[in-house]
């Protein structure tokens, strides 16, 4: 019974929250002529690695269908928020990075609630927060089956060269700390070598 009476206060706490970022998405999306969900999507390719900035990797980490997915990517693309890059080394690939302009959208991320609630709960209460959601978002991911998209420098494949220089385990590509703090489709927890 507690842990039914658990389930229920995380779900109601969680779906409140969801629903006040959500209203100020909403006004941001609004104000730059955008649908929430295309937001979300620009947001998505501010924080993805250089192997999930692809229209399978959005439709991976957004649960759409790769209709909506497509719709959505032409709309950002055609309002000068994202562009197409051809990969380097195979050239049927293609990246999508935020331009300019989607950065200036991306500087109004987080909502305003989120960073004046972190000042307010300080920096030990904010960081045990993140530990918490992280865990929560992990546990959740695993036992639905669903793909982890983690911070790269916590996934298993993750090697230190130096102190700013990393390499994927899995492709043997060299990384650099800035890549390192992205999210990736192909992250693995580690020591469990589970998808997150």
């Amino acid at each position: 019974m507690e842990n039914q009476h658990t389930s229920h206060a995380i779900y109601a706490y969680l779906d409140r929250i969801g629903n006040l970022i959500s209203a100020q998405e909403w006004v941001l999306s609004k104000r730059y002529d955008l649908q929430p969900v295309q937001l979300r999507m620009l947001y998505y390719l501010s924080i993805c690695n250089q192997y999930s900035n692809t229209p399978s990797g959005v439709t991976e980490y957004m649960q759409l269908t790769k209709g909506t997915v497509s719709q959505s990517l032409k709309v950002l693309e055609y309002k000068g928020y994202i562009e197409k890059q051809i990969d380097a080394h195979d050239r049927r690939q293609i990246h999508l990075l935020a331009t300019e302009s989607g950065q200036e959208v991306l500087k109004q991320l987080p909502p305003n609630l989120l960073r004046t609630v972190a000042e307010e709960l300080g920096e030990a209460a904010s960081a045990e927060t993140v530990f918490i959601l992280r865990r929560l978002l992990v546990a959740m991911q695993r036992d639905n089956r669903m793909q982890g998209f983690g911070v790269c420098r916590t996934c298993h494949y993750h090697q230190a060269l130096d102190e700013r220089y990393f390499r994927c385990g899995l492709t043997g590509e060299r990384l650099t700390n800035q890549n390192a703090g992205l999210i990736c489709r192909e992250h693995l927890e580690p020591h469990t070598g589970q998808r997150s």
